[in-house]
C-alpha cells in the first residue's frame, strides 16, 4: 500500500516577504481531492545544532550558550548552533558554529539525527551533531549581533531542567532525545538495527 492518496501537488508559488533570516511564500497546492488551495510556507536555510560533551572530574558536562532570544523575549540556555553558509555541508557548519560560539574545536564530531523544525509551515531541516574531544581555543568569533556567554552544565542538571527556564528552546528537547538515543546505542543498551 502506498501513501499517494495523501500527497498534495504544488502548482505554483510566489514570494510575499523576504528578510535577512527567512522568506515567506504563498504556495498554490492541489489537494488529493483535486481542490486548489493556498498555503503559507517559510523558507530558510538549514541549521546545525551541536551537543558538545566534555568529561570533567565532576562527570560529563555539556558546553552550552546563554543568549537573549527576541521571539520569547527571554534568556535561553541552549546548545550552540546556527544556519549553514552558502554551499556549506552540515558537518562543516556544525564545526564552524561550535568554534565561533563557544571557542571549542571538536576532535570528533558525528551526526546524530535530523528533523524538520516545523514541517507544517517551514521548508528547512535542522541537523544535530554530537561533538567530543573538545579543545578550548580561547577565542570566540561571534557575529556582530551575538552576545553569548559559554557555560558548562552537568548532563543530569540539563535533563532535569528541560522545559523550564532557562531551558526553553524547543529544539533542545530534540537534541537531548538524540543524545540519549546515541548514548544508549553506544553503550549497547539500544542495539543498532
Amino acid at each position: 500500500m502506498t501513501d499517494n492518496h495523501l500527497v498534495w501537488k504544488e502548482e505554483g508559488s510566489r514570494e510575499v516577504f523576504k528578510c535577512r533570516v527567512f522568506s515567506v511564500r504563498e504556495s498554490s497546492c492541489r489537494s488529493p481531492d483535486n481542490e486548489l488551495r493556498p498555503y503559507t510556507v517559510i523558507d530558510t536555510t538549514d541549521w546545525a545544532i551541536i551537543v558538545p560533551l566534555i568529561e570533567t572530574e565532576q562527570g560529563r558536562k555539556f558546553v552550552m550558550v546563554r543568549q537573549w532570544r527576541h521571539g520569547s523575549r527571554e534568556l535561553s540556555l541552549e546548545f550552540p548552533g546556527g544556519v549553514f553558509e552558502s554551499g556549506e555541508d552540515a558537518e562543516a557548519a556544525a564545526g564552524r558554529e561550535l568554534l565561533e560560539e563557544t571557542a571549542y574545536r571538536a576532535g570528533k564530531i558525528r551526526k546524530i539525527g535530523e528533523f524538520s523544525p516545523n514541517p507544517a509551515i517551514m521548508s528547512n531541516r535542522v541537523h544535530f551533531f554530537l561533538a567530543e574531544d573538545l579543545q578550548n581555543t580561547g577565542a570566540q568569533n561571534l557575529d556582530e549581533d551575538e552576545y553569548i556567554e559559554v557555560e558548562t552544565i552537568g548532563v543530569a542538571e540539563v535533563l532535569r531542567g528541560l522545559g523550564r527556564p532557562p531551558y526553553v528552546h524547543a529544539l533542545m528537547g530534540s537534541a537531548l532525545a538524540l543524545y540519549i538515543q546515541k548514548t544508549a546505542e553506544d553503550s549497547g543498551f539500544l542495539p543498532n538495527p
